[in-house]
């Protein structure tokens, strides 16, 4: 699946409900293969807001070059349709991103970023005072970072 979809990463989420809706494997097993294939570096994995970003990274392509014949068409067109079906949802997932952490100040600092083929297009850093505000703008950032974005080039490219 990582492999198949190279411009973004995966959430947990994603993986695990395509394998247990198909019925592959149980959630034990899945999450005991993900660890192995972070461990052999395989695949990578970043953590935003509590949800969990897998990639495959060089040495897991490589591999999968040499094992890939083991796999079979079936499951390669399962996976190929499942994209087809959800590349909205897949694509949003991935290239809007939110987060804070707590900084030195006391203060939270939120990252709102929009990426595009592994390009930035954007990425703002706010400082806000209390973790519910910094909650909220995460919270809010996908349905409107596309209106920020538009906005602030406009306000940027103006004249006036």
């Amino acid at each position: 699946m990582l492999d198949r979809i190279d411009e973004y990463t995966l959430t947990n989420a994603q993986i695990t409900n395509f394998i247990q809706d198909k019925g592959y494997t149980n959630l034990f097993n899945i999450h005991e293969s993900i660890s192995e294939l972070i461990d052999k570096d395989f695949i990578s994995v970043s953590t935003i807001r509590n949800t969990k970003h897998y990639k495959i990274t060089n040495l897991g392509e490589e591999a999968l070059f040499y094992f890939e014949n083991r796999i079979s068409n079936n499951i390669k067109q399962e996976i190929r349709e499942y994209f087809k079906e959800e590349k909205i949802n897949l694509k949003n997932e991935s290239e809007i991103i939110a987060d804070f952490i707590f900084n030195e100040h006391n203060e939270y600092t939120v990252k709102c970023a929009i990426m595009e083929r592994r390009e930035t297009l954007l990425d703002i850093r706010i400082n806000v005072p209390t973790k519910d505000m910094a909650r909220s703008i995460c919270d809010n950032w996908r349905s409107k970072s596309t209106d920020v974005y538009q906005y602030l080039v406009n306000e940027l490219w103006s004249k006036e």
